[in-house]
């Protein structure tokens, strides 16, 4: 087998007779003698002329191939059960896996189904009503379903992720996810996806329960011996939720704890039961939107031709010890409200499979690390982070309730062109938006906390070096970006992956700071299915006398 690289300039196709040819001319070979060929990886290198990288694998004629291949899933009707709370892509690939591994999955989600969070989300955008259950966050799917989509991390370590592309591309995603250096689905076609991953689950034997909201979770151990000897066994995790009949109890001998970066109540629960929770750094800052036409032409160097993938960018750049980037960029997308709680203003992006809309949008944060946070915070332990994030989300809305005319949206988010708020200057007016419920003008340099300002005011026209034509009084800044990641880390066994204070609990995902992003979050639900699956039963712990 040889790999090696094709480039050929945008536009063009890659033809099935210079794939053979090439891969004759890299095995030495005549091209009868090739046998299978395959793209495995298709970039774009906009560095000079624009062009099509392609990464390809050859084999001569007899040689055997590898292909890859799921474990099937099994039927689980009659398995034994583990419950995965959260339908996220961290708990629905939990529960894919336990399929395959012949365990039943009982899924609690406290969100409604793909389908129905949609008119609660249509809700939110046009009247500003927030369903804290329902909501660009909340539900099945998670805060994935309603996105650009995108597939790709930064770490292959955290398992196969074939895995994850490959079970997508079977529930319906494009094959060329596949291939692509930065694959994204598009948020018009996840939710289908989503839809056929439960009904996978559910004719396998496994369960799906809808607005149910865990409130409680605990341990229950079983004593066995007398006095000094005895000891206490796991029997089962106890997991309490309120459902629309009332109050309910699920027990299993193990429970996938993947409830995403917004479920602050889950924190408080963990913390209000005495179990170990840490803060965790997360970043904050404004969501980003130039019109696209903008982003096309500085990517490709002027070159942008119509048949052209739409431009997207990202950046990494230090300032004063804390790291500005680039997070969650939509090509062709539009910004959306991701509040989850009353009273609060949180921007997110999300771009159809296409990305054919008119403006381009990114969250462009700074790092905020334990410490970070002004000094009235530093008395509140593992909720130091959350608090200030809560706070700074609030008092976006703050400024939107005293400011927005009569009859606007109050979800309209305080905004500021990039000019402006880099010279420290309120904007007069402001340009068109995708965001539906509005803009208020705003003078978001004040309303940011002051180091995070600072810095974002030094980035911006840096970044423009780079990517010339950045910095533009054009670009549209909105606040607030605060739901990057999760501000509380769940500290889990690093062998076993189970909270040190509750055997059979395995906290996993974004909700519990291990991933950031949708396959990251699925690779780290399989690792916790794999776990919980094969996790030896009856693991005995001590029992000290009083």
């Amino acid at each position: 087998m040889k790999e090696f690289e094709i480039a050929l300039k945008i536009g063009k196709e890659l033809t099935e007779e210079q794939l053979r040819a090439e891969a004759a001319r890299k095995l030495g070979v005549q091209p009868a003698g090739v046998g299978t060929v395959r793209v495995v990886r298709r970039s774009i290198d906009a560095r000079q002329d624009v062009l099509y990288r392609y990464k390809v694998e050859a084999f001569r004629a007899g040689e055997t191939a590898p292909e890859y291949a799921l474990p099937p899933y099994q039927d689980v009707h009659d398995a034994e059960p583990v419950i995965v709370v959260g339908a996220g892509p961290a708990g629905m690939f939990a529960a894919l896996r336990l399929l395959m591994e012949g365990r039943k999955p009982i899924v609690l989600e406290r969100g409604k189904d793909v389908h129905a969070r949609k008119r609660d989300m249509a809700t939110l955008a046009t009247t500003g009503a927030v369903n804290p259950e329902s909501n660009y966050c909340f539900g099945e799917g998670g805060a994935g379903a309603f996105s650009d989509g995108k597939l790709y991390t930064r770490s292959s370590k955290r398992g196969d992720i074939r895995e994850v592309l490959h079970q997508l591309v079977a529930f319906g995603a494009d094959p060329s996810i596949l291939i692509d250096a930065h694959p994204h689905i598009g948020t018009d076609r996840l939710p289908i996806i989503v839809e056929k991953i439960r009904q996978c689950i559910i004719d396998h034997g496994g369960e799906y329960h809808f607005d149910t909201k865990v409130i409680d979770i605990s341990p229950e151990f079983m004593e066995e011996g007398v006095g000094e000897k005895s000891v206490a066994t796991l029997g089962h995790v106890r997991v309490s939720a309120l459902t629309p009949e009332g109050e309910k109890e699920y027990k299993a001998s193990a429970v996938i704890l993947a409830t995403g970066h917004s479920a602050r109540d889950v924190y408080e629960m963990i913390h209000g039961k005495g179990w170990a929770l840490e803060p965790k750094g997360f970043a904050l800052g404004v969501r980003v939107e130039h019109p696209q036409w903008m982003i096309n032409q500085m990517r490709y160097h002027g070159k942008y031709q119509p048949f052209m993938p739409t431009a997207e960018y990202s950046f990494v750049h230090q300032e004063d010890g804390r790291g500005v980037f680039s997070f969650c960029m939509c090509p062709g997308g539009v910004l959306v409200p991701s509040a989850t709680e009353e009273q609060s203003i949180v921007l997110n992006g999300m771009s159809n499979s296409a990305r054919n809309s008119k403006w381009a949008n990114a969250g462009v944060v700074v790092q905020i690390e334990p410490g970070d946070e002004p000094e009235e915070y530093r008395d509140r332990g593992p909720f130091a982070l959350m608090d200030f994030q809560r706070d700074v989300e609030r008092s976006m809305y703050a400024y939107t309730a005293e400011h927005k005319r009569e009859g606007q949206n109050p979800l309209a988010a305080p905004a500021q062109r990039m000019k402006d708020f880099c010279r420290g200057l309120e904007s007069k007016d402001l340009p068109k938006t995708s965001y539906t419920p509005g803009a208020i003008p705003a003078p978001l340099h004040e309303l940011l906390p002051e180091h995070v300002a600072r810095r974002l005011r030094r980035t911006f026209p840096q970044i423009d070096r780079q990517m010339h034509g950045y910095y533009t009084n054009d670009a549209l800044l909105f606040g607030v970006e605060s739901r990057t990641s999760s501000p509380v880390r769940i500290p889990r066994d690093p062998e076993t992956l189970q909270h040190p204070a509750c055997p059979g609990l395995y906290p996993c995902g974004e909700g519990a700071g291990y991933a950031g992003g949708i396959v990251s979050s699925a690779l780290d639900g399989i690792a916790c299915a794999l776990k919980a699956a094969g996790r030896e039963m009856g693991r005995e712990m001590e029992v000290v006398d009083n």
